[in-house]
């Protein structure tokens, strides 16, 4: 795993040669739409329907959400076509070689999170097939506390589909091409089944579109800004390791035209349909589902069930190693290059995302914003903050690559951090502390004063903003 970088690198972590950077626009917009088209995705929009946004409010929110995150993607995937550097090397100019690890840990934690939520996604599509098979697994006896809230039959099939993501793992990233050629031409067919089935079930669009926002006044824009700042959050792991993707890039129109056509209009077609087949639940079933897996898990054909499960199976694990384990496995690689390489990085973020709990993390559609796509959008805000400062503003675009690899140059600092970097990060994060704490019920609303508690609702934003003007005035004193 040695190169001629030295310890600091391997394989994985080398730029990616001029001669192997192949990418075009068409390859970004296929990169998006397979990312895009995930049930996550269905249930980022559902959530906003079950929070009481009508269908017009929830598809505006998505989009708006995937334009302003568009930004940050574009900015940091500049240095990924400039230099074929992925996300760990780059942090290393603004971290320091060795407090690169900082960012890319958090980055890799909220990753972990993401595989397991979307491992717990396809284990409980197989729980749906078998269920339907086999009824008894619903009714096995309870081996797990009370504190955990799970029941052993999902647990069963959520640890064997845990099991095969790591085994795609152990066969390497290639083995995952023919799952993503299945899914790019099977979850599109079975996303319109869907919304074929939500509009012939209610009747036509009408009554679905018909539906009025349960949201008037203040009480929509309560829910609206956060709701946006969860749109954000959603993509706000990528828009940080993009030049993981860019690094193959052909020019730097290729990944921005390709990124600008293949992102926000695949996020919002999908969300039109996640919410159009949740509207539809409402009146078909007189209560609002916003989880997929467990509608589908509704229908009356042993069959139907079976083929629709099976699809959201062979999609989510296709997605998880794509968008889930790339990035981490290179972030944990960064910690120890020489010892640790893209099979075990994988490893490592498997096992954490199923210490992550995370069938509690998507129990609720408030939940999954307040909780979770606003949370970690606090910790990678800052991050993205002081990565576009330090590259457009201190370096002006310009660095030098070989000197990212060695100990003792411009990026090795105090002894490889960048304690600057690192204040900043932390200035960064502690307004969204308050809110977070409020949120999670670990203090009393009263605790701190509210204007402090509504910073939270804009987590990203603030974080983003306060981390890099800190950055900016930490290092305004030795800009070039």
């Amino acid at each position: 795993m040695s190169t001629s970088y030295g310890k600091y690198s391997n394989e994985d972590l080398d730029p990616v040669p001029v001669s192997n950077r192949t990418w075009k626009a068409s390859n970004y917009v296929a990169l998006w739409v397979s990312m895009s088209l995930c049930i996550p995705t269905y249930m980022l929009a559902s959530s906003l329907i079950e929070g009481g946004m009508n269908w017009f409010q929830a598809v505006m929110t998505v989009f708006l959400g995937n334009l302003i995150v568009l930004v940050p993607m574009i900015l940091n995937g500049h240095v990924g076509a400039a230099y074929g550097i992925p996300f760990p090397v780059f942090a290393r100019s603004s971290f320091g070689i060795r407090g690169a690890n900082i960012p890319a840990i958090l980055r890799a934690i909220v990753a972990c999170g993401w595989f397991g939520i979307q491992t717990w996604i396809g284990g409980y599509a197989l729980f749906q097939i078998v269920k339907v098979w086999v009824p008894g697994i619903a009714e096995l006896p309870h081996v797990f506390p009370d504190w955990m809230g799970l029941e052993t039959g999902p647990a069963l099939t959520f640890f064997l589909f845990w099991c095969l993501n790591l085994y795609v793992i152990y066969l390497g990233i290639e083995s995952i091409r023919k799952l993503l050629v299945f899914k790019a031409i099977f979850l599109p067919v079975a996303a319109l089944s869907l919304l074929a089935w939500a509009i012939a079930a209610a009747k036509g669009l009408g009554p679905i579109l018909d539906q009025p926002s349960k949201l008037e006044g203040s009480a929509f824009w309560a829910f609206f800004f956060p709701g946006l700042t969860g749109m954000v959050g959603f993509w706000a792991t990528v828009s940080l390791n993009i030049p993981d993707f860019t690094r193959y890039a052909v020019s730097q129109r290729a990944h921005q035209l390709g990124q600008a056509l293949g992102l926000p209009p695949s996020m919002a077609l999908f969300a039109f349909i996640g919410v159009v087949v949740t509207s539809a639940t409402s009146i078909v079933f007189g209560k609002t589902i916003w989880d997929p897996v467990v509608l589908a898990g509704m229908f009356d054909s042993p069959i139907l069930v079976s083929l629709a499960m099976l699809a959201v199976v062979i999609s989510t694990l296709a997605t998880n190693i794509a968008a889930n384990i790339v990035s981490p496995a290179n972030d944990f690689a960064n910690l120890v290059p020489d010892k640790i390489d893209f099979r075990k990085g994988g490893y490592i973020t498997g096992l954490l995302g199923l210490l992550i709990c995370p069938w509690k993390l998507i129990a609720d559609p408030t939940g999954y914003i307040f909780k979770w796509l606003i949370a970690y959008s606090s910790l990678l805000g800052p991050i993205g903050g002081i990565l576009i400062v330090d590259y457009y503003w201190y370096r002006r675009k310009q660095l030098v690559v070989d000197d990212l690899y060695k100990p003792n140059t411009q990026y090795w600092y105090n002894n490889g951090f960048n304690y600057k970097a690192v204040i900043a990060l932390v200035i960064g994060v502690l307004p969204c502390v308050p809110g977070f704490l409020t949120t999670i019920d670990a203090v009393a609303p009263d605790t701190f004063p509210a204007f402090l508690n509504s910073l939270y609702l804009y987590a990203w934003f603030v974080s983003l903003a306060v981390g890099g003007g800190a950055y900016a005035l930490l290092m305004s004193g030795s800009r070039k």
